[in-house]
């Protein structure tokens, strides 16, 4: 094969990471499909394309991961969805419950007398040896096999045949069953500690009951005794709202919402933006996509924006507006806002849409004040903290030095400058406060910032 590859006699190829071997050659490669695509990294879906500098990729995937997907909103990829399910297919009933032995056992006995199989999926090889004696003890009239991927091959290919022929009711075993694996017999799912799995994970999961024409269940157990994480809440909250057939590309969009996009010219396939913040991202992405487009390669010089901690939450919580499309584009237009009066108005907008304005969302409407004026005094850096501010200013210059200097003597011994730690060569304006609280914090920046703009742009009026 790898000589007909090199020479062109073969025309398709289907494998593994394996086509990505050193010793694998291609005459005219022209067309890469990968599938189930969230399984693949990004070094390896890179690698995959320098294999020829011109070369169509179509990548499929039921879940596509955050990166991905931010890839197909921002337009660097071309987006494409299949909604329409199959012909009588029915959606997979979803609930979400604390560990419970009775509904275990009966979900496993009505598959089974209703001539049916069952998976049940542990998140570690350790948890299937409790498992199987919980299974044996409780739910004994069941037939049961165990499969991981730590089985040498031909074991593990003897038991899912068996499975698949009917030799047993229920598959325990760990998430190699993810995705490839179609089962129509098979119409339970139960989920051991639901909390430990992804919510792309957990939807492929759930995609390997309901296949045939026959109503399927998925149950997801949590620890009866023990709290789980806000996050792992979070995901199952979603699962269970999203039952319907073909919501695959809901589901990934709150998988975005929730683990962040990434990083886009790094390896990261999830993470939040956490330096220029979710909003500037966007916008710088997307003044990037149109540039390219449009033959444009050198950058913008004035698109700069100032880093601002202020220490305390900025964002337009979910339980304030629920839809995640109507939230991204109101964090976009934040991010052109450039006036102060704008910013009322839009914080009115908020109040009439959607009800009185949460403190995240007011202290967020403050920060987008703080960045609008920083940038008018060319200040690149805000620290706020309970005893005042530090500022830097962006390549060290302010338009107006005289007038800094007056500003600085009238304050007295509450301004002072002094040298950044981490750059001897920039120097730093020091604020003295008393702000224990962040609303006095944002108040008192946004008044100094004011002051310094108005400073700065009485030396380019002149």
């Amino acid at each position: 094969m790898r000589v007909g590859l090199a020479d062109g006699s073969v025309d398709i190829v289907i494998g593994t990471h394996a086509l990505l071997g050193k010793n694998i050659k291609f005459k005219d490669l022209a067309l890469l499909i990968v599938d189930e695509e969230q399984h693949f990294g990004v070094a390896h879906k890179e690698k995959l394309k320098t294999l020829r500098s011109e070369v169509h990729v179509l990548t499929l995937t039921a879940t596509p991961i955050p990166r991905t997907l931010q890839l197909a909103l921002t337009g660097v990829r071309d987006l494409s969805i299949i909604a329409s399910p199959p012909v009588d297919r029915l959606a997979v009933r979803t609930f979400v419950s604390p560990f419970d032995p009775i509904t275990v056992r009966e979900a496993l006995l009505r598959e089974k007398y209703r001539g049916g199989q069952a998976f049940y999926v542990c998140p570690r090889i350790e948890d299937l040896t409790d498992a199987k004696d919980f299974l044996d003890k409780n739910v004994s009239e069941v037939r049961t096999a165990v499969a991981h991927g730590q089985m040498p091959p031909t074991v593990l290919d003897d038991i899912m045949s068996a499975f698949y022929d009917g030799k047993y009711d229920v598959l325990l075993s760990t998430t190699i069953i993810e995705s490839g694996l179609d089962i129509p017999t098979a119409n339970t799912l139960i989920v051991h500690r639901a909390d430990r799995f992804g919510l792309s994970q957990l939807y492929q999961l759930r995609g390997r009951v309901g296949r045939a024409k026959l109503r399927a269940y998925a149950l997801f157990t949590l620890p009866a005794q023990k709290p789980i994480t806000i996050q792992a809440e979070r995901r199952l909250k979603v699962l269970q709202s999203l039952d319907t057939l073909g919501a695959g590309f809901q589901l990934a969009s709150h998988d975005l919402d929730i683990r962040g996009a990434g990083n886009l010219l790094g390896e990261e396939q999830s993470g939040h933006i956490k330096e220029v913040g979710f909003e500037l991202y966007q916008q710088m992405l997307e003044e990037a996509v149109l540039s390219l487009k449009a033959g444009i390669t050198a950058p913008v010089a004035d698109r700069w924006s100032p880093q601002i901690t202020v220490g305390t939450a900025l964002l337009i919580p979910e339980e304030y507006v629920a839809d995640l499309s109507v939230r991204l584009a109101l964090y976009r237009r934040l991010a052109e806002i450039e006036d102060e009066h704008a910013i009322d108005g839009f914080a009115a907008e908020l109040v009439d849409r959607f009800g009185k304005l949460p403190q995240e969302v007011e202290h967020l409407l403050q920060v987008v004040a703080i960045k609008a004026l920083s940038r008018r005094a060319n200040v690149e850096k805000v620290e706020a903290g309970p005893k005042g501010i530090v500022l830097s200013f962006r390549d060290n210059v302010f338009a107006n030095p005289e007038g800094l200097i007056a500003f600085i003597r009238e304050q007295g011994s509450a301004v002072r400058m002094r040298n950044d730690p981490k750059n001897t060569k920039s120097q730093q304006l020091v604020f003295f406060e008393d702000w224990p609280r962040p609303q006095d914090r944002l108040k008192g920046t946004a008044a100094v910032l004011r002051k310094l703009a108005s400073i700065a742009e009485q030396a380019k009026a002149a």
